[in-house]
């Protein structure tokens, strides 16, 4: 009778982690430069093509500005200039991301969108540790998905870093 209960209690524990290897997230794909990084897709409110913002003076340069949107003002960071990736250029592929972090929309610049891709946990490496690196505890890993490898991002904390949660008092204003 152990004997039974052991081998139905080994047969269980395979069909949940079986199961929990099902469970998957999705992540909005995006590029910054020639990297493509990954968002977690519930955080994304929408997309929006890259339009004129009002500057906002004594804000970081990768604050772009602000955007009036259905009578929400909404602050815009380029992620290219956050992520040091060079100069941004601005053209029909340049898209905004409407976030919802923390209940406030904040809008992130990338160079395009590409699509939304579910990845299991088998599928999301650990981030290596970089050392000396500048803060990059917003990284929840590696995502590899065929033969692409993909930056995930954890947007809450990027946003709410130190730097950018100038962002959230701005909003407040």
């Amino acid at each position: 009778m152990q004997a039974i209960s052991t081998t139905a209690h080994a047969a269980g524990q395979t069909i949940a982690s079986n199961t929990q290897k099902l469970i998957a997230l999705e992540f909005l794909t995006f590029t910054l430069g020639s990297e493509e990084y990954g968002i977690d897709i519930q955080k994304v409110q929408e997309l929006r093509g890259y339009d004129t913002v009002t500057r906002i003076a004594n804000t970081p340069d990768f604050v772009k500005g602000v955007v009036n949107l259905r009578g929400v003002i909404v602050p815009i960071v380029d992620m290219r200039i956050k992520f040091n990736l060079g100069l941004p250029s601005y053209d029909q592929f340049t898209v905004v991301i409407i976030l919802n972090v923390a209940n406030r929309l904040m809008g992130m610049v990338v160079d395009s969108v590409s699509d939304v891709i579910a990845l299991t946990a088998e599928q999301v490496k650990p981030a290596p540790e970089m050392g000396s690196a500048p803060n990059t505890g917003y990284l929840i890993g590696l995502g590899m998905f065929d033969q692409r490898m993909l930056i995930l991002v954890d947007i809450d904390k990027l946003m709410s870093s130190s730097e950018i949660g100038l962002i959230e008092e701005m909003a407040a204003a």
